[in-house]
Parts: C-alpha cells; sequence; structure tokens
C-alpha cells in the first residue's frame, strides 16, 4: 500500500481520470472518430495529448465471421505482431482490426498528432467498451513505428488478441505501454472467451439502447451471464491446468470437439474492487484467472450478479473518481496481498490457480538460468568447431568439404560436437514452443549473437552430413519446398531477421552449402535451365554480398579445392552474371588477401 495507481503503470495520476471522460465522450459520439485533448500536468507545467476512440456496439462490430471473429493481423501494418518460433501471426479479432483500419488514414494526418510528434509530447491513445480495442492497435501502430512517445489507457475494453499477440507485445518490450481498468463484474472485457450467441446479440443492443440518449432506461437482457461465464471458465480452466503442469489427454480431446476462444489478456490490468481498492497486475496468465475467478457467482442471486456486470460498464468514471482519490493500490506483482484480493472475492481454487500463474513465471525464470549454462558449454564447443574449421583451411580442403569427407579423426569429434549442440538448441527450441522461457529471451543480444554464430559455423556440417547419406534421395532437398532442414536454424535466423528488421528468409547465408549441393544434383537431373541459371545468378549475388557487404559468409568457400570452386568453374558461361567478381575473390583467397 502507499503508492499510486500512476506510479505502478508508469503514468502520471493527473492524466487517467481526464483521458476516461474523453474515452466515455468519444465511445457516445459516434459522429466522431475520435477525440482530442491535451491535458496539462501541474506539478511541471507539462503536458499529455490524449486521443479517444468512439465506440460502437452494433454486433458486426464485434463479431464477424463465427464463433469468435478471429483473423490474422495484417503483419504489413504491425510486422512484430508475429511469432519467431513457427507459431504463425497474431490472432485478432477481425471486427475491431476493420474499424481501427477505417479511422488509420484520418488519425496519421490528424493535425494534433503530427504537432505532438513534431515537439515530442507524450500521446496517450484512450478507449472505453469498443473504443479499447482501436486504442489498443493506435498504440501499437505508432509503437512499429517509432514515431512517438505514446501510452494506452482503456477502461472496460473487450479482449483483442491471442497468445501470440501478447507474447509479441511482452517480446518486444511493449506490454508496460498498456493499461487496462476493468470492473470486478463488468461483463464486456469477459465476453470475447465467449463464442458469439444469441447472448452476445442482447448485452450488445441493450448497450446500444441505453447509451442511445432517446432511452435512457432500456429493458436489461437476461440469462447470459451463465452462457458466457460458462464458456470463459472453460478457457481459464484449460489454461490454469496446463499452468499446473497437467497433461490430462482428456483436456485436449475436449478441445478438439469443443472451440475455446483464441483471445488472451495482454498489458497491465488495474482491477477494481468495488470499495476504493485497486489491484495492479501484470503476469498475462493471472489476469486471466483474475478476469473470470473474480466475477464467479459465488453464493450471489444469479440475476443480481447479471444485473451488476451491466450496471458496472457504465460506472467507470464514479468508480475512478473514488478509487483514485483514495489512492488505496496494491500491485500483484510485488508480493502477497491476500485482503485486497479478498475483496475481488477469489475462491480457494482461485487462489490456487493464481499460485499458479506465479509459480510458471519462476519456472520461466529458472529454466533461463538452466539454459544460461548450456550456453556456456556451447561456446566452449563452438570454440573447438572454430579451430576445427581453421586447421580444414590450411589444408587447403575447407571446412564444408572436410567435415563431409569424414577421413580424419578431427572429423569425427567435430560431428561428435555437432550432435552436442543440436541437444542444446532442440531444448530451447521446445521451450520456447510451449512459452517455457521469458518472452524476451529471443530479443536478448547475446542469445541473438550466440544463436548466429552457431547457425553459421554448424548449419553447414548438417548441410554436409545430409548430402554426404544422400538423405535428398528420401526426404528431398533440405530446404525447398519445405523440406527437413531442423526447426532450430529456422528460429534462430528468425531471431536475426526480426533484429535487424529484414524480411523473414533473407539471412540465409547458412544455407549457402545446401544451394550449391543442390543446384549441382538439379543440373545433373537436367531440370529446367532457365530456372536454374536463374538460381545460379541469385546464389552468385548473394555470395558476393555475404563475403563483401556484411562477412557473414566466410572465404573458405572460395579455397580451389572446395566443391564450390570445383562446381562453378564447370558451369557454362552463360550460366553466370559475376565471372569477373568471383573469380577476383578466389584470387584474392589464394593469395591470403
Amino acid at each position: 500500500m502507499g503508492e499510486t495507481v500512476g506510479n505502478l503503470i508508469g503514468l502520471n495520476d493527473e492524466v487517467i481520470h481526464p483521458a476516461a471522460t474523453l474515452a466515455v465522450e468519444a465511445h457516445n459520439s459516434p459522429s466522431k472518430q475520435f477525440l482530442v485533448k491535451k491535458i496539462k500536468i501541474h506539478h511541471d507545467l507539462s503536458s499529455v495529448v490524449v486521443l479517444a476512440f468512439s465506440g460502437s456496439m452494433l454486433p458486426e462490430d464485434w463479431f464477424g465471421q463465427p464463433p469468435f471473429g478471429k483473423t490474422e493481423i495484417d503483419t504489413g501494418k504491425f510486422p512484430s505482431l508475429t511469432s519467431l518460433n513457427d507459431g504463425g501471426d497474431a490472432v485478432v479479432n477481425g471486427s475491431f482490426l476493420r474499424r481501427f483500419n477505417d479511422v488509420l488514414d484520418k488519425l496519421s494526418h490528424a493535425k494534433e498528432l503530427k504537432e505532438a510528434i513534431e515537439k515530442k509530447k507524450q500521446v496517450v491513445f484512450a478507449g472505453y467498451s469498443s473504443g479499447g480495442p482501436i486504442a489498443i492497435l493506435a498504440t501499437l501502430y505508432f509503437l512499429e513505428n517509432q514515431t512517438l512517445s505514446t501510452r494506452c489507457l482503456t477502461f472496460g475494453s473487450p479482449l483483442v488478441g491471442d497468445r501470440i499477440f501478447g507474447h509479441a507485445l511482452r517480446r518486444e518490450g511493449w506490454s508496460d505501454y498498456f493499461t487496462h481498468f476493468v470492473m470486478k463484474y463488468d461483463i464486456i472485457p469477459r465476453i470475447m472467451l465467449s463464442p458469439s450467441s444469441t447472448e452476445h446479440k442482447q448485452i450488445l443492443n441493450y448497450f446500444k439502447s441505453k447509451f442511445d440518449k432517446k432511452n435512457i432506461n432500456p429493458a436489461p437482457p437476461s440469462g447470459f451471464y451463465l452462457t458466457v461465464m460458462g464458456n470463459a471458465s472453460s478457457v481459464a480452466t484449460y489454461e490454469a491446468c496446463h499452468l499446473m503442469g497437467c497433461r490430462n489427454p482428456s483436456l485436449d480431446i475436449i478441445k478438439s470437439f469443443i472451440e475455446l476462444s483464441p483471445y488472451r489478456p495482454s498489458g497491465t490490468y488495474v482491477f477494481c474492487t468495488g470499495n476504493g481498492n485497486l489491484v495492479v497486475v501484470k503476469n498475462p496468465n493471472a489476469v486471466l484467472q483474475i478476469l473470470i475467478h473474480s466475477a464467479e457467482l459465488g453464493e450471489s442471486n444469479t440475476a443480481e450478479v447479471e444485473k451488476r456486470s451491466l450496471d458496472e460498464h457504465s460506472a467507470y468514471l464514479s468508480e475512478l473518481k473514488e478509487c483514485l482519490g483514495m489512492q488505496a493500490v496494491v500491485s500483484l506483482d510485488g508480493g502477497p496481498a491476500t485482503a485486497t484480493l479478498n475483496d475481488l472475492g477469489l475462491s480457494p481454487q482461485a487462489m490456487l490457480c493464481l499460485q499458479a500463474a506465479e509459480e510458471f513465471e519462476n519456472r520461466r525464470s529458472r529454466n533461463l538460468e538452466k539454459i544460461r549454462k548450456h550456453m556456456e558449454k556451447s561456446e566452449v564447443e563452438l570454440e573447438m568447431l572454430r579451430k576445427y574449421k581453421e586447421n580444414a583451411q590450411i589444408s587447403g580442403l575447407g571446412y564444408y568439404d572436410s567435415f563431409k569427407l569424414q577421413n580424419e579423426d578431427d572429423d569425427f569429434h567435430a560431428n561428435v560436437r555437432r550432435l552436442e549442440l543440436a541437444g542444446i538448441w532442440d531444448e530451447i527450441k521446445e521451450m520456447l514452443k510451449e512459452f517455457e522461457l521469458p518472452d524476451d529471451f529471443e530479443k536478448k543480444q547475446e542469445i541473438i549473437d550466440l544463436g548466429t554464430e552457431y547457425r553459421r559455423l554448424v548449419e553447414p556440417l548438417d548441410i554436409a552430413n545430409f548430402y554426404r547419406h544422400s538423405k535428398d534421395k528420401e526426404t528431398g532437398a533440405y530446404v525447398v519446398g519445405g523440406g527437413p532442414r531442423p526447426k532450430r536454424y529456422r528460429f534462430i535466423q528468425r531471431w536475426l531477421e526480426h533484429h535487424e528488421k529484414k524480411p523473414f528468409g533473407s539471412r540465409s547465408e547458412s544455407l549457402f552449402w545446401a544451394d550449391v549441393e543442390q543446384l549441382g544434383i538439379d543440373i545433373k537431373k537436367k531440370k529446367n535451365l532457365q530456372e536454374i541459371k536463374d538460381r545460379i545468378r541469385q546464389l552468385e549475388r548473394n555470395m558476393i554480398a555475404w563475403i563483401d557487404v556484411d562477412k557473414s559468409l566466410d572465404k573458405d568457400v572460395l579455397l580451389e579445392k572446395t566443391t564450390f570452386v570445383k562446381w562453378w568453374r564447370d558451369l557454362p558461361r552463360e550460366c553466370k552474371s559475376e565471372s569477373e567478381r568471383i573469380e577476383k575473390l578466389i584470387g584474392e583467397k589464394a593469395a591470403g588477401v
């Protein structure tokens, strides 16, 4: 206790209530796509620009294609919202994404926004109810483009994206820029955890009538609460079982028959307990459990809770005014907060789920320490392979060809190290696949650097082993057509490409030998000549760039005895486009330049 909510979320307290007020006003002004207001901060005489988005209670603006209205994010606008581990792109609500796209052009040209960018002022995107998702997507858009200092505040917002969406925010270090205020029973922040149904339309039509000034007291719907919360509870139970390490096959069988909501919380949540207290939670798994368990019926009357779940959605301004005045704030991530959690009415089962969420984060931290020890071993093994590579160059045969021939004891030992390193990096791959490592693991510079060195040094050995045993005859080419290239290399390559903001697949220097081998095979098979010419010329251009520009490909590929030099010199002249430059590189290598 004692901290202000502004301190815990990293935003001046003087901004929160005015932002909420503007967000509610904007939601009730559907003729305007957004409202803008400059809020002065009295203690340092600065100002913050708040931009709040309008809302809609039309069912088609909430749910498009049943049952959940989901769609893959547009990675053209949001390139960071993707998995770097073959998990695909983030999934978001299609209707919310459409509404954001509708407002983007006008938003980008807003005078107040341009002025804030020029003067480097902080901008807060805010949204109440269905204005919240637009604020979230707008904040992400400008974070992607790094054009301004931005924050996001939502009040009673529905969920927007899936687990990859939240993972990407945390990986990029953006999660703390998003703060979501939620009332204890408000149905709207939970509604996306349940599939589109008649009950959803009843809820939205009720609020549409309520926000319509011509109909101040519409008749509330009934019978929706058990349906919505029942579906939401299934999501929470499924996630809790995985947090607790329960691998009951029946859970996956049930999931195969019953489609669960893809949407998950992301960012910081501030739960309003209803008695003036606020609970700040950053752990996304804990947020999900609180969302469900704090709104459980318990011993309360269903009709009363149902009514309260509707009333609370309209009570954010009065609740925040009281809470911000009292500043009875506690962070769940900062340690035990039993008294405040009791205000949320959490059952013993709910408390166990919260403990599981906390333990899951602790387990991820422990896994990171375990992996750091593996990294130390990896560095030792890589150093031994670097020495092996140096010796192979001295022999004049080169790293790749020496390993492929396997004529010396050193070649055998190099193969053992290759296999040991594969075990280390495959373990990392599996942990990432199950989200068993911290979300920012793939963004850590030392991990990217070590992974890149591993990929460039060891993947050529995997390729040599693959073609030495003619595995292409069983499985097809190493890379082409989704070939058997180990996923560990795909993952590591994507980390570097994402870090450098380059297209996925562009940093393929470690595949040089696979391209050479496959071209040799395809030439013998007399495949399409023009296609082969194009591939050879692309390989030449890539090789020159990798050697000359970014130094990502070692010049040992240019040794006179290597498979590449022999193969390339045997090519017909009409197949080549960079003969002069490559011959010069070969000559420089021979001269020791």
